[in-house]
């Protein structure tokens, strides 16, 4: 080890790159230190089987068998108690429990053959205690118990219980010899895990010793190999970064490091080219950002400064239908009550509206209004702003079944409000308007199409239609200041949509917009801030 660190120095201090990559040091190192821990792994996994198989067997065995083999005796005992007590006292309540103890003891012996299956020895003298024991039931137990019944008083019987305490006493010694024998073979198992452990456990800290070892032996590998002409690389970098452009950096240590040094000088050397030309534009976008913050201030005081005069008269105008009403209200009809009415929500509405259009001004900066928006609803509030002139131009309606959309209220009714307002405003003389609203949706979003039967738009002002104050017709025809499509474009583009002229309409007009999905309109929030609105 010390004599390939003391050649990889004298390379690094010679400034020639080494021929073997990092990649494949390292690939050697993981290859060698992978053997180090399959190795180490294997030979824990055979100490951890062997304990686990010595601590099986005693748990699972051994120890659960002595248990039951004294659980035998005393139900021996208890048996030989009930049958006693019987013969004394003749009282056949005491049967019972020496029969349930024999049923008990059939169980508990195949049980006990079950657990000393692996012990042939112990097994053998379990069944010679059992066939003892059941020569004492059949011998004498039953013979006494039949002979009571029958009425032989106790006297008569007590030289056959004295016959039978022998033969049970000659079934509880095998019983107490096999408890003997559970009894060394638990102490030699238990023996013998503890010297498993003891074997694990020095395996285990000759494997941790092993990997410790390896892991410094990398380390150092790794240190003189790889990190320090990283770290003169690093060195180099932060010269760069610190203003030090024309500091070079001079290739050394793996074939992989010193291309890469390599690859940052070149890069190097192209920053220094792109800052000078940076410098060089630096003030002319400077005086242009300023221009620019200068004349987005200007527009959102004009902004502002108009909202505020154009409401005064709407004020006025739902001041004075109200006073009209209140003063004149018996002599109007249910018709003109409700004309009234009309007037003072629409003057209402329109302070709503132009109060959200100083705030739509800002879009992009300020605004965020962002939820869940049922689109049927807000079509049926736009309706009910063009109630009037619906009704006046007697126009038919139909929409299809709207959804679910995510975006702002307002801003969205402010859309249906501009596309059925021109609907109607630039309907045919000759045929009753009819508007259609349709809806296709597919995995990314809503598209939307709005067709009427009016005077239509010729497709050579596709473009021209939806720039701010543009009018295709003379001031005198139609009223109106040629914002309402601008308007409608940049709540579509805010929305994260297109809206476009559909110039295969030739009926009248169809304007079709897109509204994607939630998921897909989120997108652009990365940092709290929505798309950039496209400017109307």
């Amino acid at each position: 080890m010390s004599s390939a660190t003391t050649a990889a120095g004298r390379t690094h201090r010679a400034g020639r790159p080494s021929r073997m990559t990092t990649s494949r040091r390292l690939s050697v190192m993981m290859l060698a230190m992978s053997v180090l821990v399959l190795t180490g792994g294997a030979v824990g996994a055979a100490a951890l089987s062997h304990t686990a198989a010595v601590s099986n067997r005693l748990a699972d065995r051994i120890s659960p068998a002595r248990t039951a083999v004294g659980r035998l005796e005393s139900g021996l005992l208890e048996q030989v108690a009930a049958v006693r007590g019987y013969v004394t006292t003749g009282n056949p309540e005491l049967v019972r429990p020496y029969e349930a103890g024999v049923a008990a003891e059939r169980a508990m012996v195949d049980r006990t053959r079950g657990l000393l299956a692996d012990e042939p020895d112990a097994r053998r003298e379990l069944d010679d205690a059992i066939r003892l024991a059941d020569r004492w039931r059949t011998e004498f137990a039953t013979r006494l118990i039949g002979a009571r019944r029958a009425g032989t008083p106790p006297e008569q019987l007590a030289p056959v219980v004295e016959r039978g305490r022998l033969a049970f006493d000659a079934a509880r010694a095998a019983l107490t010899a096999l408890e003997g024998r559970l009894d060394r073979v638990q102490a030699a198992g238990r023996r013998n895990l503890d010297d498993a452990r003891a074997v694990r456990d020095v395996l285990f800290v000759a494997i941790l010793g092993a990997l410790l070892l390896s892991s410094v032996v990398i380390s150092v590998l790794v240190r003189a190999a790889v990190l320090r002409p990283l770290g003169r690389l690093g060195a180099s970098v932060r010269h760069v970064a610190n203003g030090e452009f024309d500091h070079r950096l001079r290739p050394e240590g793996p074939a992989d490091i010193a291309r890469l040094t390599a690859d940052v000088e070149t890069m190097r050397r192209r920053v220094v080219d792109a800052l000078m030309t940076s410098r060089r534009d630096r003030d002319a976008l400077e005086q242009q950002a300023a221009e620019l913050r200068r004349s987005n201030e200007d527009l959102e005081q004009f902004a502002y400064v108009a909202s505020h005069d154009l409401q005064e008269p709407l004020r006025k105008v739902a001041s004075f239908c109200q006073m009209l009403q209140r003063r004149y209200d018996d002599q109007l009809d249910d018709r003109a009550r409700q004309y009234i009415s009309y007037a003072v929500d629409g003057a209402t509405r329109m302070q709503d509206l132009i109060n959200d259009l100083l705030t739509f001004s800002r879009i992009g900066r300020v605004y965020s209004d962002d939820r869940e928006v049922d689109l049927a609803e807000v079509f049926a509030r736009a309706e009910s702003d063009l109630s009037g002139p619906i009704a006046e131009a007697d126009a038919e309606v139909v929409a299809d079944p709207l959804p679910v959309v995510h975006g702002d209220p307002t801003l969205l009714t402010m859309l249906w409000q501009n596309l059925l307002g021109n609907a109607v405003k630039f309907r045919s003389p000759d045929r009753t308007p009819r508007i259609r609203v349709t809806v296709a949706e597919d995995a990314t979003g809503w598209t939307f199409g709005v067709a009427d039967n009016g005077i239509g738009i010729d497709p050579r002002y596709a473009d021209k239609i939806f720039l701010i104050f543009q009018r295709l017709h003379p001031r005198g025809s139609y009223d109106g200041t040629g914002t309402g499509l601008a308007i409608c474009k940049k709540i579509v583009e805010y929305h994260g949509g297109t809206l476009v002229l559909d110039d295969s309409d030739t009926e009248g007009a169809r304007f079709t917009f897109t509204l994607p999905k939630p998921a897909a309109a989120v997108v652009p929030e990365q940092a709290g801030e929505r798309a950039p609105a496209v400017p109307a």
